[in-house]
């Protein structure tokens, strides 16, 4: 039976034998605070130097007054050294120097011509393992269950539960059929509590979609028997 498992804002979830914590794994949730960054419960990032800026380590071209987000969903797993380029690292190509003319000039609030215009988000689903090294380029779109490849450079959107590797990222193959996929995407069992997670863990790490299936109905049906549930209320039961 699992113990007791970190609650989501804790900064250092991982405790070793000793009873110590780890000071290099952090949940990311509690351990950034940026306004550009936006990371679902249980994401944790582990690192062989610890640091205390995990902003500037995981993204260091993500400024507060940057145009862009980062979206990191639930459950995501990054190794070492994962760094997402993000699209203020962008400079303007399409003319003839690419130099920035304006980031020397003290130039940055204004619409300079040595500066490129706003890049789009980059997006990170549920549960995706992000391998050492790899780098997530601007505006990347990174669908739930993917695994990521070490040393990986990913660029534009990536099916959900879809193994990628290499420099471009190339897709190597799914992870399951459509059938499953869309399955998982109904159970959506990042979204369910942490307690019935872990009592499902067998199912989910298992590939027991089965027994998921059911979890996802007996839990969808204790919620609608829920004195609390407004729609039970509504519908008279």
């Amino acid at each position: 039976m699992p113990g007791t498992f970190p609650d989501a804002q804790t900064r250092h979830p991982l405790t070793l034998p000793d009873g110590s914590t780890h000071p290099g794994t952090v949940f990311l949730k509690p351990a950034l605070d940026h306004p550009r960054i936006i990371v679902g419960d249980y994401t944790y990032a582990s690192s062989a130097v610890p640091t205390q800026d995990w902003a500037a380590r995981l993204a260091p071209y993500l400024f507060p007054n940057s145009a862009e987000m980062l979206h990191i969903g639930k459950f995501c797993q990054i190794a070492d050294g994962v760094v997402f380029i993000t699209a203020s690292a962008n400079h303007r190509y399409d003319g003839f120097s690419t130099y920035p003319f304006a980031v020397f000039d003290g130039g940055f609030d204004e619409d300079r011509a040595s500066l490129p215009g706003a890049g789009a988000d980059t997006v990170i689903g549920n549960d995706v393992w992000i391998g050492h090294d790899a780098r997530i380029l601007p505006g990347a779109r990174v669908g739930d269950g993917v695994i990521i490849g070490a040393g990986a450079i990913v660029a534009g959107e990536i099916s959900p539960y879809t193994i990628v590797v290499g420099n471009p990222a190339r897709p190597v193959r799914r992870r399951f059929d459509p059938d499953t996929i869309a399955h998982l995407f109904e159970i959506a069992w990042w979204d369910w509590p942490m307690a019935y997670i872990l009592k499902h863990e067998a199912a989910i790490c298992g590939g027991d979609l089965v027994q998921l299936e059911h979890a996802s109905r007996r839990l969808d049906a204790g919620r609608t028997c829920s004195p609390d549930n407004p729609e039970k209320k509504s519908n008279g039961a």
